[in-house]
């Protein structure tokens, strides 16, 4: 799934409208009053963000169409939520919703297939745990387990055994609660895992590059995605759009150098 990409779930990804800041404030303002006309348009005017937040997970399998549709619902989510009184740029809050509502679809769409013979495994193993646990005091072993299914004609490593009981453990979820007093503040997993590579400082920084990005002139983008996404050489580059490698030199140096100047 590509910037280039010109059709997706139906919609023309090369037509799609870009709002300003001051239109997506006062669309906002308008939505959050019950315009649908206003929620609509701020729906369709920040697409290519969903567009560039799921070619993030591109590349897994699943379908491009329905990342975007799952995005889309993150969007809508975004834009029925959004306090307009904060002072906080849509886009920044609209980010990590889209992320989110993406990767809880992957997660409960990403189902984990064990093998028959495995699971009889981890089942025989589980009924031998059970009967020790009433005759021994402690949690049996690996090998304990092990040497008792030995003993029932079942041949089979410890290895093997340990690798049968994981593997039916149903997975754990990252919105699944770890302590609640009763109230609505809840812990769950997620707040116990820290990230070092998907940090809040790193999500802003790709949001700023992204806005920088849109005010390049369409020959600029068109220049640096074929440079840096599709790791195309100046002179390649040159021959494709039709002009001297020295022009896509300067081109690409100037897009650059405004990008760094956004960013600092």
């Amino acid at each position: 799934m590509y910037f280039s990409k010109v059709e997706i779930c139906g919609v023309n990804t090369s037509k799609l409208e870009t709002l300003s800041e001051e239109e997506k404030r006062e669309l906002l303002s308008l939505a959050a009053k019950g315009d649908e006309k206003a929620r609509d348009r701020l729906i369709m005017g920040n697409l290519r963000l969903v567009l560039s937040i799921v070619q993030r997970f591109s590349g897994r399998g699943d379908s491009p169409d329905d990342l975007f549709q799952v995005g889309c619902i993150g969007l809508m989510k975004a834009i029925d939520n959004f306090n307009t009184e904060l002072d906080v740029r849509f886009s920044t809050y609209a980010v990590p919703m889209i992320i989110g509502e993406v990767r809880r679809y992957l997660r409960d769409n990403n189902s984990i297939r064990v093998s028959r013979s495995l699971r009889d495994l981890a089942y025989k193993a589980l009924s031998v745990r059970e009967k020790l646990l009433k005759t021994e005091s402690g949690e049996p072993s690996v090998n304990r387990i092990c040497a008792e299914l030995e003993k029932e004609g079942v041949k089979c490593e410890p290895a093997e055994v340990a690798e049968a009981l994981e593997a039916i453990v149903e997975p754990v979820s990252l919105y699944d609660p770890v302590y609640s007093d009763g109230s609505s503040d809840c812990i769950y997993v997620m707040d116990q895992i820290k990230d070092e590579n998907n940090t809040e400082e790193k999500c802003l920084e790709e949001l700023a590059l992204h806005e920088s990005f849109k005010k390049l002139t369409d020959r600029e983008k068109g220049i640096l995605q074929l440079r840096f996404y599709r790791g195309k050489t100046q002179m390649e580059i040159a021959d494709e759009i039709g002009i001297s490698q020295a022009q896509v030199s300067r081109l690409e140096k100037s897009a650059l150098q405004r990008m760094k100047k956004d960013l600092t």
